[in-house]
């Protein structure tokens, strides 16, 4: 294996250089673990760990053990799980954080508590997805931890934080966190699509004439 390859950096595509990048000298701790490629097998590691998590967690609501309390019966683990957070909240012992979430749970979640249990199923289950394959990196990263700071408003600590903490990590190294996976290839063509729009969209208005 030939180390030198993996001294250099990932970056994302610009219009200076592409995916990869030549070394560039010596680099701050926080610049080699977001942009040497070497890094990449940190961030590959944590990705699938996290990712397996939301992958089984999805999986155990769509067709493992709790199945019956999400998928089916109008999702009565939501609604419940709803319903002791605001009257935990109402006594002072726990459940939702704030008043103004309470409500929300009491407003919106519990009379919706059945698509919304299939929705959070689903979810996790394409967050696990994405971080494992490593497509779409960033956003999957995003997903996660915002459902992990709904179940923490909710009152329930748990293996949130840790979720959120390494989630939030991804989120910040969003392109090195994907290299090794699906993002090296899908960012670049995303990025050609896009910018393929914006020529497009500014095409001088006497650029095009009949013929």
């Amino acid at each position: 294996m030939n180390l030198d390859a993996w001294r250099g950096q990932v970056s994302g595509p610009g219009p200076e250089g592409g995916w990869l990048e030549a070394p560039s000298g010596n680099l701050r701790f926080a610049d080699w673990l977001f942009r040497a490629k070497a890094a990449s097998l940190i961030w590959l590691v944590a990705r699938l760990w996290l990712g397996y998590e939301w992958l089984n967690a999805g999986y155990q609501k769509i067709w493992g053990s709790e199945n019956a309390v999400f998928w089916n019966h109008n999702g009565i683990a939501v609604k419940g799980y709803a319903t002791a957070s605001v009257a935990a909240s109402s006594t002072g012992k726990g459940g939702a954080s704030y008043g103004w979430w309470a409500a929300f749970l009491h407003n919106f979640v519990i009379p919706n508590a059945g698509w919304i249990a299939k929705f959070i199923s689903i979810a996790e289950f394409l967050i696990g997805i994405l971080l494992i394959l490593g497509l779409l990196t960033g956003l999957a990263a995003v997903g996660g931890v915002i459902l992990n700071l709904v179940y923490m408003l909710s009152g329930t600590a748990g293996v949130n934080p840790v979720y959120a903490f390494v989630g939030v990590f991804l989120i910040l190294a969003w392109r090195n966190a994907g290299y090794l996976g699906l993002d090296r290839f899908a960012l670049p063509v995303l990025r050609n699509v896009s910018h393929g729009h914006d020529k497009g969209a500014h095409v001088p208005s006497g650029a095009m004439t009949a013929h």
